[in-house]
C-alpha cells in the first residue's frame, strides 16, 4: 500500500516538473530586462558638398529581441515639390528614419566612408527613456522637423536626445558656452571643404558676416566630429553626485581604407578661373583702348552675370531663413542694379557715351577695394579679380569718353 502510494506521489512530480519549471522560466523572461546597448554613429565624410561634414546617427541593439536598428535624423526627399526653392528658403524639411544596420553599413562602406561606433554607457533606465524619446520622434506626426544647417540638423538632435535621456546632468571636459576661443561658422565650413575649392567658393559667395562671429563649443557640435569628440571626454554626474565617463568605448564599425584625399576634387580652381577671366578682360581692353573701341559685349555678359549672382544673394540676404547669409558684404560688387541698369548702360557705352552707371560702379569698387581688410566679413580672395573685371571695365568707359570730349 506505501509502495503505491510512493508511486503515485512520483508520477504526479514527474507530471508538474516540466510545467513547473516551464513557467519559472517564463517568470524569469519577463523579469529579466533586454540586453540592450545604444550607440553613437559618426561618419566619416564623402565627396558630396551635402556630405562634407560627415553624418551622426544613433544605433540600438536589443539582443533578446534580435533587433539591430539605426535612427538616422538626416532623411530628406530630393524629388518633393519645390525643394530646392525650399531650400534657398530656408524651409527645408528633414526627417527621422529608421533602418537595418546592415543596411546602413553596406550603404557606407560601398560610399567608401568609414564609420565610428562609440557605445553609451548608460544604465538601463536611461535606455529605456532614451528609445522611447527616439520612437516618439519616430511617430508620424513627430517625425520630420524644420532643418536647420547650424542650429538643428542630424548631429544635434541626436545628442539633444542622449542628454534628455540620462539620469542627472552631462559634463562636458571642456567650458562649451565660451565665446573667445577663436572658431567661427565660416572656419568650419573652410576646414571641411579645404580639399573642395569650388564647394568653398560657393559657400562663402552665400554666407554673409554672421558667419564671421565667434561662436562657443557647443555650436560647433553642428559638425558631427566634434560630438564624437565632446562625448568622448563627457562625464555623467547622477543624482547622487556619482561620475562615470558616458562613452563606454569607440571602435570603428565601417573601414573602407579610403581617406579624404580620396574624395579630393580636382581640376582648374576657382582663384586659377577668376585669374584667367581678368587676364582676358584686361588685355580685351588694352586693345580696346588702344583701338578706341566699346567692346560692350564684354560689358554685356560680365555685367549680366554679375547681376545674376546679386539677385541670388539679395534674394538669400531678404527672404531666406538660412542662418548667416546677412547682411553680405558682397553686394556691393554682385547686385541686382547690374541687370535693373544694364540696358541703359550698354546702350550709352554702345554710343561712346559717358555712363553714369559706370562711373558710380566705379566710386563703389575702389571703395570695396579699398576697405577689404576691414569689412567684417572673410571674403573669398577669387572674388578681387572678379571685382578688378568689373572695375577695368567701368574705367574703360570713363576713358573712352574723355578721349572723345
Amino acid at each position: 500500500m506505501k509502495v503505491n502510494l510512493f508511486i503515485s506521489i512520483y508520477l504526479i512530480f514527474l507530471f508538474l516538473a516540466p510545467i513547473t519549471a516551464t513557467a519559472q522560466t517564463q517568470t524569469e523572461k519577463e523579469n529579466t530586462p533586454d540586453s540592450i546597448r545604444i550607440s553613437l554613429l559618426t561618419c566619416a565624410s564623402g565627396g558630396e558638398i551635402y556630405s562634407l561634414f560627415g553624418h551622426t546617427a544613433i544605433r540600438y541593439e536589443n539582443f533578446t529581441q534580435g533587433t539591430d536598428a539605426v535612427f538616422n535624423y538626416g532623411m530628406f526627399n530630393f524629388n518633393a515639390p519645390n525643394f530646392i526653392f525650399r531650400f534657398a528658403l530656408g524651409e527645408t524639411d528633414y526627417q527621422l528614419g529608421v533602418s537595418n544596420y546592415e543596411h546602413f553599413a553596406a550603404e557606407y562602406n560601398y560610399l567608401g566612408r568609414d564609420v565610428w561606433q562609440q557605445t553609451l554607457n548608460l544604465n538601463q533606465k536611461e535606455k529605456d527613456r532614451l528609445v522611447n524619446l527616439l520612437k516618439e520622434n519616430y511617430l508620424p506626426e513627430n517625425r520630420i522637423y524644420r532643418y536647420n544647417f547650424f542650429y538643428d540638423n542630424c548631429a544635434t538632435r541626436p545628442r539633444d536626445q542622449i542628454e534628455k535621456a540620462i539620469d542627472g546632468t552631462l559634463q562636458y571636459a571642456d567650458n562649451m558656452t565660451d565665446d573667445n576661443i577663436g572658431v567661427t561658422f565660416r572656419d568650419l565650413l573652410h576646414q571641411y571643404s579645404k580639399d573642395h575649392l569650388w564647394s568653398r567658393f560657393g559657400m562663402d559667395m552665400c554666407m554673409g558676416s554672421q558667419a564671421d562671429k565667434p561662436i562657443n563649443r557647443r555650436l560647433m557640435m553642428f559638425i558631427p566630429f566634434y560630438v564624437q569628440k565632446y562625448f568622448n571626454t563627457a562625464q555623467v554626474i547622477d543624482e547622487r553626485g556619482n561620475t562615470h565617463s558616458l562613452i563606454f568605448s569607440e571602435e570603428k564599425v565601417v573601414a573602407t581604407g579610403k581617406t579624404a584625399s580620396d574624395f579630393q576634387s580636382g581640376g582648374i580652381t576657382p582663384m586659377q578661373s577668376t585669374l584667367l577671366l581678368l587676364i582676358f578682360v584686361t588685355a580685351t581692353t588694352i586693345y580696346g583702348l588702344r583701338k578706341r573701341k566699346t567692346l560692350w559685349p564684354i560689358d554685356l555678359i560680365l555685367f549680366f552675370v554679375a547681376g545674376a549672382a546679386g539677385c541670388v544673394l539679395a534674394f538669400l540676404a531678404i527672404f531666406s531663413q538660412h542662418p548667416a547669409v546677412s547682411p553680405n558684404y558682397l553686394l556691393f560688387v554682385f547686385h541686382p542694379f547690374h541687370l535693373i541698369c544694364l540696358p541703359c548702360m550698354i546702350n550709352r557705352v554702345r554710343k561712346n557715351k559717358l555712363s553714369r552707371y559706370m562711373l558710380a560702379n566705379f566710386a563703389v569698387l575702389i571703395l570695396f577695394i579699398c576697405l577689404w581688410g576691414v569689412i567684417p566679413q572673410k571674403i573669398n580672395l577669387a572674388v578681387l579679380p572678379l571685382a578688378l573685371c568689373l572695375l577695368i571695365r567701368s574705367v574703360s568707359n570713363l576713358i573712352l569718353t574723355y578721349k572723345r570730349s
